[in-house]
């Protein structure tokens, strides 16, 4: 099994989008606004902070040739808090068709991005611990979050090539 950072590496190639969906007045569910500013901040091109309104921007996003959107959120998968899920549209559609705590669920924003037949879309989620209104992240997420920055980062030239930190594993489908 490839780890995290060669499926990343494999994936993240050509004109890449990052989105980060989710809600951070409920705890873990910000995960993936909160690295989406963090990416931003570090200067990653193309990263979106899209929150609990992502289909104010996938059209427009599909719409400008990207090869890839990649969807940052935080994600029910039945595993550990912190653990980190990879999963392809098909793979999306299969598991989010309608639950979603945002307005649309995954699955209709996987399509809707797909319709250009150019963008392939991608999940990188992270199964939460609490998303309980009014928390924050919560330290185990909030490490994932940490590596991951540190991760995209690196395979963007934007961080530096000697991190030096443990491979993740990645749960897959």
């Amino acid at each position: 099994m490839k780890d995290l950072r060669q499926q990343l590496a494999e994936l993240l190639q050509g004109r890449v989008c990052l989105m980060g969906l989710g809600n951070v007045d409920c705890g873990d569910d910000g995960f993936g606004v909160r690295l989406a500013e963090e990416l931003l901040e570090a200067g990653v091109p193309d990263v979106v902070v899209a929150g609990t309104t992502p289909e104010d921007d996938v059209g427009r996003i599909a719409g400008q040739g990207f090869d890839l959107l990649v969807f940052l959120d935080a994600v029910e998968f039945g595993a550990s808090p912190g653990s980190v899920v990879l999963l392809n549209a098909e793979e999306i559609c299969a598991r989010y068709p309608q639950i979603s705590t945002h307005k649309i669920s995954l699955a209709v924003l996987a399509k809707w991005a797909r319709a250009t037949g150019k963008t392939k879309v991608w999940l990188l989620g992270v199964q939460p611990q609490s998303v309980r209104p009014g928390e924050t992240l919560t330290p185990t997420v909030s490490a994932t979050r940490h590596l991951l920055r540190r991760l995209v980062l690196e395979l963007n030239d934007v961080g530096t090539a000697a991190l030096g930190w443990p491979s993740v594993k990645a749960v897959t489908a």
